[in-house]
């Protein structure tokens, strides 16, 4: 099988699973350590939930890979993570340190027709995000509540973190921001150039001078 398969092309058996604690990598079920960075396996047993998937809506699946607890599903191999979870595994070095030194990017899933989907906790639909703006990785994010990541995506944004993502957005929000304010500058100007004009013909109409006047007086100055 491909290394990178999760599941057999024949009868859709589960063939890898997301079970490495530092970089979120799918795992053959049978490795004892994450081919990609190298971690030892960590992973529970998975325990039925009520909640159903967004995106298949079968039931979703509690799991803890290392410290972190996901609901994962079953069918399309979806996750969802609580908000607090997901900004902790984004944050937390250590879950980050093993990532991806001999990793090479794999070709990522065609995409298919945008469908939104439905909060696990609230049920509303949530809002699609490119992570860190520029990283490609399309989420599904309920503010407040939690994340969606189809079958791969939790790898893709930790890679992405590691290899100094959101440093080039806050980079690209800066220069957005300085960008931003040199066109208000330029408006700023522009309608102050403006006034002046406007004022400048206000005083010579008080002055009793109309544009007629003022035309001709241009045109006797004129040199011969």
């Amino acid at each position: 099988m491909d290394p990178d398969a999760r599941r057999c092309p024949f009868c859709r058996a589960r063939l890898a699973t997301v079970s490495c604690p530092g970089c979120f990598a799918l795992i053959f079920e049978e490795s004892a350590f994450c081919p990609k960075c190298g971690v030892r396996r960590a992973r529970s047993e998975a325990e039925p939930t009520a909640s159903p998937c967004p995106a298949c809506q079968k039931g979703l699946h509690r799991v803890a890979v290392g410290a972190a607890s996901l609901l994962e599903c079953p069918g399309c191999d979806g996750l969802w993570l609580e908000a607090d979870a997901f900004e902790r595994i984004c944050a937390d070095s250590e879950a980050q340190a093993a990532v991806l030194h001999r990793w090479s990017a794999t070709t990522r899933p065609t995409a298919g027709p945008v469908r939104y989907r439905p909060c696990v906790r609230c049920g509303k639909m949530m809002n699609r995000m490119n992570f860190g703006r520029m990283s490609g990785t399309i989420v599904d994010v309920c503010r407040g509540h939690g994340t969606f990541l189809d079958t791969g995506e939790l790898h893709a944004v930790v890679t992405f973190i590691q290899q100094g993502g959101l440093d080039r957005m806050r980079q690209r929000e800066i220069a957005d921001l300085k960008e931003e304010q040199r066109r208000l500058r330029e408006v700023q100007t522009d309608a102050a150039r403006r006034d002046q004009h406007i004022d400048a013909r206000l005083e010579l109409g008080a002055r009793g001078w109309d544009l007629t006047s003022i035309a001709d007086l241009v045109e006797w100055l004129k040199p011969d």
